[in-house]
């Protein structure tokens, strides 16, 4: 009987990480000040700006962690390829052309002319405060991160820890520069890291041909039970040269925000936008878009043409491991006249065709 209780009490520990690496437990539900910028709040935090925010409890997470039906990912053949980051190579390639490759989950690598940006680079085993336990990468990534180029920058949507990650961190050599959301500057501080640069949505950090402009996400913020949404979130815009691309970070979807990116900076050469991690859709649905909501994006940005990322590495929610790309095929395959938007293997590392071209 004793180890059946604790088993049981472990189970309800695993979980609790579980809901701290990914959850809010908690939101805010204030009225901005009439002086502060409308996502900014009195006491210091921020909020989302077309969303009712409503209370995600443990219970409510446990509730849907073991109501829902969780498909296994285990035994499941991924393909992930490995990038070919030859330099000699390479640089002829995306010196005249951009090379996107994804790395796995939210961890994309652009590179064009001399510049190379990364965006959330999750190098570790698992999304977690601590080391064994919280949700583990179920397929590795396509590159070690000894083995990355040199990187002029990299962009941080939120504090989460699937996008956030600490011992990656702290072996990106002190070269490359972060930019980061609102108040997340403080967080890199405690960990050694000065070369960072925060912005509000809309801002911009320019550096010769590069604009980094954090734009909004529906979304929020969280990596202990007493930081609820104290840091910013957010999308990025990409830009080096005349390539203009959108990276979408982790977000829910609404029918203003993706529009407005559209209309004030696209359109958009090329994105990157989340299709995974969004069942069941009672818990998940303002937070985190499904395949429908991130085409809905897609043509919001007017974006030419799109990648699905925040899929197929590390199992987050209930949805079966190729459901994201199978429902997202199916929603282009509906709708012929759409620009492409595909859901490639990990590792795919290609050049971009554009405008320009």
């Amino acid at each position: 009987m004793a180890v059946v209780q604790i088993k049981r009490i472990f189970g309800l520990l695993i979980a609790a990480i579980a809901c701290l690496s990914l959850y809010a437990c908690y939101s805010h539900n204030t009225t901005a000040a009439s002086n502060l910028p409308a996502h900014h709040l009195p006491d210091g935090t921020f909020q989302n700006l077309y969303l009712e925010n409503s209370k995600k409890s443990l219970f409510r997470f446990l509730w849907a962690k073991y109501t829902s039906d969780w498909s296994d990912w285990e035994g499941h053949e991924v393909k992930v390829q490995p990038v070919d980051l030859n330099p000699d190579l390479l640089y002829q390639e995306y010196y005249n052309q951009p090379r996107i490759s994804w790395i796995g989950h939210s961890s994309v690598l652009i590179q064009y002319q001399d510049k190379t940006v990364l965006t959330d680079p999750l190098f570790s085993d698992r999304a977690s405060p601590i080391s064994f336990a919280g949700p583990k990468r179920v397929f590795g990534s396509a590159v070690q991160l000894n083995e990355l180029p040199a990187l002029d920058y990299i962009v941080i949507s939120h504090n989460h820890y699937d996008h956030l990650d600490l011992p990656t961190v702290k072996q990106i050599p002190e070269s490359t520069t972060w930019v980061v959301p609102l108040k997340l500057k403080a967080w890199f501080k405690d960990q050694g890291v000065t070369n960072v640069i925060e912005l509000d949505w809309w801002q911009a950090h320019q550096d010769d041909q590069l604009t980094l402009r954090l734009t909004p996400a529906q979304h929020w913020s969280k990596r202990t039970p007493w930081d609820t949404n104290e840091t910013l979130w957010g999308s990025w815009q990409i830009q080096i040269g005349d390539f203009n691309s959108w990276f979408g970070g982790d977000t829910g979807y609404n029918a203003i925000q993706f529009k407005e990116i559209g209309e004030k900076l696209g359109p958009f050469d090329f994105a990157m936008i989340p299709i995974g991690a969004y069942e069941p859709r009672w818990f998940m649905k303002n937070m985190h878009v499904n395949p429908s909501e991130a085409v809905e994006i897609h043509k919001d940005i007017k974006s030419a043409y799109s990648m699905g990322i925040h899929w197929n590495t590390i199992q987050l929610t209930a949805e079966q491991i190729d459901a994201p790309k199978k429902e997202l095929s199916q929603l282009m395959d509906e709708q012929p006249n759409l620009k492409p938007f595909d859901a490639v293997p990990i590792g795919s590392s290609f050049l971009v065709e554009y405008k320009s071209l």
